[in-house]
């Protein structure tokens, strides 16, 4: 089966919401704007209900199938970053701090062309509630909409979401069984020794030689330590010291990320930085002291849902299930650790990566995403037939 025809019928509407939101982007949980359109659109297509500030921003909407049922969540993320766009296009940012560089803009046009099709239709059974969510990129806005009660107040039973894909045709399917996004860490070392001027170094113990070996150890934590066959990655991405050329500060520090997939390994990473970072500053005769910030946690999509998510990517568009995991992370993470469900990327044809500044999500694949929204409900939730269950 290809797109939906009803679907298809109003993608030039689509897009006209995804170039609304493109040109007037809000930056993490600060989606109030964005909410406010994304729930008068919903009002629009007369779903059941509208619940706004779900999260501080987060929207959810519920509609009703033509019979009792079960219920399913589809997701969609609404925040942009905090960067400049420089695509030089007529639905360009008006707002010089923020852009959307990662497709979220895409996402939420995507999931309200289902809604209106559902909303039209509702051609399946039991329920579907339509999260539209803040602060993916940065605050985890999923997990502030989970402790607001997301999966409690609306029952959901599994939940879904898509996410853009450059470098792919438009509208092709990529997804994989287990994990598929690992969790992402932060990390901060703060290094002290003994300042003093730069022609007498003898005297004092320097935290700019402490950094630069530091830098190095913390080369080997993964190539030394961690089993070759187990994935990690350790990105020292900063380092700060000194403000003169003739002075020896007393403090340095660097930062950066952990990704991973399995606790242990992320354990044992964790383990050896810190003691690599004591035995270095010992060695220079300074102190060390590190903060560990544990953010998103793997993305791990389950086996069941991502089956059946498959299937019905197949009706519409080509399908990879096999997709490799990538270092990236997600905040749909923590709604798969509460409930089964399954994180599929959609094709955005060969444009600009995420996050770069010429980035703009395809049109075109709009009706690719609703149509597999839409029919993922019709498909789980039959009308007349038991809905399918299994992580």
């Amino acid at each position: 089966m290809p797109l939906i025809n009803r679907i298809a019928a109003f993608s030039e509407a689509m897009t006209g919401w995804r170039r609304h939101l493109h040109a007037h982007p809000e930056i993490d949980m600060a989606c109030h704007a964005t909410a406010d359109f994304v729930a008068a659109r919903l009002t629009e297509f007369g779903v059941d209900s509208v619940t706004q500030g779900i999260g501080q921003t987060g929207v959810v909407a519920m509609i009703e199938g033509r019979a009792p049922g079960p219920t399913v969540g589809l997701r969609a993320d609404m925040d942009a970053l905090p960067m400049e766009e420089d695509t030089g296009l007529a639905h360009a940012s008006t707002r010089p701090d923020a852009m959307h560089a990662c497709g979220h803009d895409g996402h939420t046009a995507m999931l309200l062309g289902a809604a209106r099709y559902l909303a039209e239709t509702r051609n399946f059974a039991g329920r579907v509630a339509l999260v539209f969510q803040p602060g993916e990129e940065d605050s985890g806005g999923a997990r502030f909409m989970i402790e607001d009660g997301l999966f409690e107040t609306w029952d959901m039973e599994e939940i879904y979401a898509l996410h853009s894909l450059p470098g792919v045709p438009v509208g092709s399917f990529h997804t994989a069984p287990g994990p598929i996004l690992a969790a992402q860490d932060d990390w901060r070392i703060d290094l002290t020794g003994t300042g003093g001027h730069a022609a007498s170094p003898h005297e004092t113990a320097d935290p700019v030689a402490m950094a630069a070996a530091l830098h190095q150890a913390l080369q080997t934590v993964v190539s030394r330590t961690v089993d070759p066959v187990a994935t990690a990655v350790l990105s020292v991405t900063q380092i700060h010291a000194g403000s003169a050329q003739n002075v020896i500060p007393a403090s340095a520090w660097l930062s950066g990320t952990v990704r991973s997939f399995d606790a242990a390994v992320k354990a044992t990473v964790m383990a050896r930085m810190a003691a690599l970072a004591e035995g270095v500053a010992k060695t220079f005769g300074g102190q060390a002291a590190m903060a560990y910030t544990h953010g998103y946690p793997p993305t791990v999509n389950h086996a069941g849902p991502t089956t059946r998510a498959a299937k019905v990517a197949a009706e519409i568009s080509s399908v990879v299930t096999d997709m490799p995991p990538t270092m990236g992370a997600e905040d749909f993470a923590y709604m798969l650790e509460k409930r089964p469900g399954a994180y599929l990327y959609i094709g955005n044809g060969n444009t600009p990566a995420l996050h770069h500044p010429a980035y703009d999500f395809d049109d075109d694949a709009l009706a690719y995403g609703a149509s597999f929204f839409a029919r993922l409900v019709e498909t789980r939730q039959p009308l007349g037939e038991p809905a399918p269950t299994g992580s």
